[in-house]
């Protein structure tokens, strides 16, 4: 590209950025505080569900955004559900749906989810029983096979999802 090309490419970009900046940029008074207010959500920070003898909180929510912490397939007092992966699988979806309804989302607003397996050969059976609890859409995964687990588990699944987001969870995207 010679230097007469770049700079009128460097004119033309300029000249769309200002275009797009001020087509983006607040117009009235009303714009400009949901504009800030818009902002200032994004970037504030909430801890949630965290206990005092836990290094970690259960949930983290930035803006519209929820972090959720690894669950296992673990029922309340009485420890991690026996009979293999796909049980431990779908009592691990199950606590995943229980915190997300917890914090104001669902398992219809999830929009990632990551995978941990202590023995990748229960990948197919896990797979299988974990899109039984999406049925609307499909969140993009990552999976992969770790040294081991707490509580000596089988499966691990964190997950992503969004909160209050208008046409959340209607169910018509993904594959």
């Amino acid at each position: 590209m010679t230097g007469k090309q770049l700079s009128g490419t460097t004119l033309t970009l300029g000249a769309a950025l200002a275009v797009l900046g001020t087509a983006l940029g607040p117009a009235t008074p009303l714009a400009a505080q949901e504009h800030a207010e818009m902002a200032e959500m994004m970037h504030s920070v909430e801890y949630l569900g965290g206990r005092s003898n836990s290094p970690f909180s259960e949930a983290v929510r930035v803006g519209n955004v929820l972090y959720l912490a690894g669950k296992l397939g673990t029922v309340p007092g009485e420890g991690l559900v026996e009979g293999g992966i796909i049980p431990e699988t779908q009592q691990t979806m199950r606590n995943i749906g229980d915190a997300l309804e917890r914090y104001g989302s669902s398992l219809d607003q999830v929009v990632k989810c990551t995978v941990f397996l202590a023995d990748i050969a229960d990948f197919r059976d896990m797979s299988r029983t974990y899109m039984e609890f999406f049925p609307n859409h499909r969140p993009a995964r990552s999976a992969l096979a770790v040294g081991g687990l707490v509580l000596d588990a089988r499966v691990e699944i964190e997950c992503i999802a969004t909160v209050g987001l208008p046409g959340g969870g209607d169910g018509d995207g993904g594959s």
